[in-house]
């Protein structure tokens, strides 16, 4: 009998651009940050802050370009399961609902305790939001390469996903202090630390169970893993939220690398959905746009262009405009509490619209992501 051939791997875009994309590259920056000069620390930092922008608006906005696309159908049920619809609906129209009377309540009787809590709110969730990512860049990885975890490796992965990110949330918490957000004060919580001590054994704990688990499906996979995956899951967990604060550039560079995270799979998922169009494979018009390629291709373009001016709307047209028109307490509330309630609001809702469109059942994910 003929020995069976093995499948060929498959990749987002390939394998060193999957490693340095889905999280490898932080293993390779954070080092270097270490040694930069004391009188160059200014000039990486703006750097840092450029270019996290520049990665960061398009994250955020393919969010909204993704989710809001066929939204009708989606809110509808045509092609979705009741519990996925309701999950659109819920995402796509209560909480931006609910988040904009929140800040309008908050703006309009200049309490900045409350419009403080926020920023209290979009902390706690963005380290959620983060060790989610990773988990699931993970198990896309797992599907590229058919390399699967079942059901109780998924637990402990995602046991241990929660138990770093509460430990790192601890950790910023242990004593009430004093913190400004774009001009609005908030205040971090006092977080017993017997609690904080629990939460390290947690985690602790879960990290040596989740080496153990990896390394009997090592095994059992006969010397294989998602290895891309894994790196992600490690970056996303330890790097980016446990030891954030390790040095203040790396503070600067992890939103940039998350983002990046992120930009992989989406432009993966849209190449392939425009790849679906009839007229895909067709020459761009006019032709002197041929050197791009296939029509997809421009298309694919267009909306990773479209996510840039869609973003730069967002944090900056949108929340200038604002603060020109709209009148406010400024003494109250400092000169820019509409960046404050438009970055808090975007990032938050960014969550919630990634915990629908990117959940295991939703028959676009299933459709354009693992091919």
């Amino acid at each position: 009998m003929a020995p069976a051939v093995a499948k060929p791997q498959k990749y987002l875009f390939g394998p060193i651009a999957d490693f340095l994309m889905l999280g490898g590259s932080a293993f390779l920056i954070l080092p270097l940050l270490f040694l930069v000069p004391l009188e160059y620390e200014g000039l990486v930092a703006a750097t840092m802050v450029f270019v996290a922008y520049l990665v960061n608006y398009p994250h955020f906005a393919h969010s909204y370009q993704i989710f809001y696309r066929n939204f009708g159908r989606k809110v509808s049920g045509d092609g979705y399961d009741k519990g996925l619809q309701i999950r659109y609906i819920f995402a796509g129209i209560a909480v931006p609902l609910i988040m904009s009377a929140f800040f309008a309540y908050g703006a309009a009787t200049a309490n900045t305790r409350l419009l403080g809590y926020a920023t209290n709110a979009m902390f706690f969730f963005v380290g959620w939001h983060y060790v989610k990512q990773g988990y699931g860049m993970l198990m896309v990885d797992a599907v590229l390469k058919r390399k699967f975890f079942d059901d109780r490796d998924k637990k402990v992965l995602l046991v241990n996903s929660y138990a770093v990110w509460i430990l790192a949330w601890l950790q910023t918490n242990t004593a009430v202090t004093a913190g400004k957000y774009y001009g609005l004060e908030y205040y971090t919580f006092a977080a017993p630390s017997w609690i904080t001590d629990i939460a390290l054994l947690v985690a602790l704990t879960s990290t040596a169970a989740t080496v153990l688990m990896l390394a009997g499906r090592w095994r059992k996979n006969g010397g294989g893993l998602p290895y891309n995956g894994i790196v992600a899951y490690v970056a996303s967990l330890y790097l980016w939220i446990l030891i954030a604060r390790i040095n203040p550039l790396w503070l600067l560079v992890v939103p940039a690398l998350h983002s990046l995270q992120y930009l992989a799979v989406v432009w993966r998922y849209q190449t392939n959905v425009e790849r679906d169009g009839q007229d895909a494979g067709k020459d761009p018009q006019p032709k002197i746009l041929s050197f791009l390629g296939p029509l997809y291709r421009l298309r694919v373009l267009g909306f990773i262009v479209g996510g840039g001016a869609l973003g730069y709307l967002g944090f900056w047209l949108i929340p200038f405009v604002l603060t020109a028109l709209i009148p406010y307490d400024r003494q109250v509330l400092g000169s820019s509490l509409f960046f404050f309630i438009v970055l808090i609001f975007i990032n938050v809702h960014h969550y919630f619209l990634d915990n629908v469109m990117w959940r295991r059942g939703n028959p676009e994910v299933s459709k354009y992501l693992f091919r």
